[in-house]
């Protein structure tokens, strides 16, 4: 008798684990994404050109940022050194922000002067169509955060 109750008791915590894994796979998959900003931020640090000028290798900004469209879609770029930068068609002052927003997923290339190569590349993906996508996109997004 105590080892059917035990084994009936095993089942049972086994199918509520079972559900609890189930459930939340399924809010991963149908849960809209985004809520907040859509804004991913780089900033360019303070003495970032005189560190170049110098002579010292500074990579402060990845060669290719990725961007997803729906989730975060606008590039947002913050100059904190004391000299101007230019991003694409831009010239960022000292202090100032610039704000990109896409609406077309493309790879695009931009003439950055706080990258040693004077190149910056955005990529900027679909967002998930659907929920096996939007599962697959969460499941990348912590992923790449655990690392």
């Amino acid at each position: 008798m105590v080892r059917r109750t035990y084994w009936r008791a095993a089942l049972a915590a086994c199918v509520a684990c079972a559900a609890l894994v189930l459930g939340a796979l399924a809010w991963a998959a149908w849960a809209p994404l985004g809520g907040g900003s859509r804004d991913e931020l780089f900033e360019i640090p303070k003495g970032t050109y005189a560190r170049r000028m110098a002579g010292n290798p500074v990579e402060i900004l990845p060669d290719t940022i990725r961007l997803t469209l729906g989730v975060k879609d606008v590039l947002l770029l913050r100059n904190l050194d004391e000299v101007p930068q230019v991003f694409g068609p831009a010239l960022i002052m000292p202090g100032q922000s610039f704000r990109l927003p896409f609406e077309v997923a493309s790879t695009y290339s931009f003439a950055c002067t706080a990258h040693a190569s004077g190149q910056m590349n955005v990529i900027v993906q679909p967002g998930p169509s659907g929920p096996w996508q939007t599962l697959n996109w969460r499941v990348r997004q912590l992923l790449r955060r655990a690392s």
